[in-house]
Parts: C-alpha cells; sequence; structure tokens
C-alpha cells in the first residue's frame, strides 16, 4: 500500500497558490484514476483507489502546512505503514517551474510541511518535488509561494498536471519512467520535416 500525501494550505483561499501543487497533483491523480471521494480522516481529506495494480491513500492535510506530520503520522499509524511507503507531493523553489524531481530521504529544504513530516515519522520516505521557482530574493519566498500561480504559470501548470495524472502508474513501482514519461510528454520529439521538394524518380 501507498500513503500518497500532497501538500498544502487548507481553505479555498489557498487552493491556487504555488505552496498547494503538491495538493493539486494528488488531486489530478485520484481524479484521472477514479479514486473515491474524499472524505475527511487524519486530519485532513482522504480517498482511496488504486495505481500500477496497488492499493493507494491520498491524503490533503488540512492542518496548515507547518503541522503536516500530524496528519500523516495519523495515518501511517492506522494502516500500520512504513515511512517508505509514504510518497510525498510538494512544492520546490529551488527548482525552474514545472521541473520535477524525486527523491528517497534527505533534508526539509526549508520546506515546513516537510519539516514536520520529518519530526513526527522521521526523513525515510519518498518525495516528489515540483518546482515553483524562486523570487530571487529570499526575504519575498513566504509571500511568493503564498501567492497565486500568475496566468502565465497556469498554462504549463496544466500540462504539468495532466502528465503526472496520466503517468501515475508508474509512480508506484518505477520513479524513473515515471519521471522519463512524464518529460517526453512534455517536450515529445519533432517530427523531421521532409526535404524541400520531396524525392524525385527517374
Amino acid at each position: 500500500m501507498l500513503l500518497l500525501v500532497g501538500l498544502g494550505n487548507p481553505g479555498s483561499e489557498s487552493a491556487d497558490n504555488r505552496h498547494n501543487v503538491g495538493s493539486m497533483a494528488v488531486d489530478a491523480i485520484a481524479q484521472r484514476h477514479a479514486f473515491g471521494t474524499f472524505r475527511k480522516r487524519f486530519q485532513g481529506r482522504a480517498a482511496s483507489g488504486t495505481l500500477g495494480g496497488e492499493k493507494v491513500i491520498a491524503l490533503k492535510p488540512e492542518t496548515f502546512m507547518n503541522l503536516s506530520g500530524e496528519a500523516v503520522a495519523a495515518a501511517l499509524r492506522f494502516y500500520k505503514l512504513a515511512p517508505e511507503d509514504v510518497l510525498v507531493v510538494h512544492d520546490d523553489i529551488d527548482l525552474a517551474p514545472g521541473k520535477l524531481r524525486g527523491k528517497l530521504g534527505g533534508g526539509d529544504g526549508g520546506h515546513n510541511g516537510l519539516r514536520s513530516i520529518d519530526q513526527h515519522i522521521g526523513p525515510a520516505y519518498r518525495r516528489l518535488r515540483i518546482g515553483v521557482g524562486h523570487p530571487g530574493d529570499k526575504d519575498r519566498v513566504a509571500d511568493y509561494v503564498l501567492a497565486n500561480f500568475s496566468k502565465a504559470e497556469k498554462s504549463w501548470l496544466s500540462l504539468l498536471l495532466d502528465a503526472i495524472a496520466e503517468t501515475a502508474d508508474l509512480l508506484v513501482r518505477d520513479e524513473a519512467r515515471f519521471l522519463s514519461r512524464v518529460a517526453h510528454l512534455l517536450n515529445p520529439p519533432k517530427k523531421k520535416e521532409p526535404p524541400e521538394g520531396g524525392t524525385h524518380g527517374i
């Protein structure tokens, strides 16, 4: 079983924030793969479904970001899972907008949601990092991640969320193929143009 966690802040006013892109991705996956209805559980909302033949619990904590670990730990205890059975999807300001990276364990990178999860279950869980870019000034980071995606950003965001959802079956067992497939969907190889004038026979 996989516990798939999408990080974000609760409330409609936060729904389109850059900080909520993890929650957006989990919503996209759950919708594409016909998960059940999200219901209040574990200080958040949870829904169950299947990816790649494996049962998955999708969890969107509804504590504020810096308390996300409380919801994750509650679900982990209930299902008797280990940290390595957890995949947390979250925003990352150190990645260029729209870039994806997978990671197992490591530090929290200054992310309050990851810091809280580390405090409750340790750092040995999987992460899917979604790049949202950096504002260029560390003093502006908080305002930047708590602001909505711009209209221009939403064009690549929509394509990325769609590619993540389409390829989510691979995310369970083959993360390298998942990342490769998403990259292919977002940047398909260009078809070779035939030479001008076509071909001529004699």
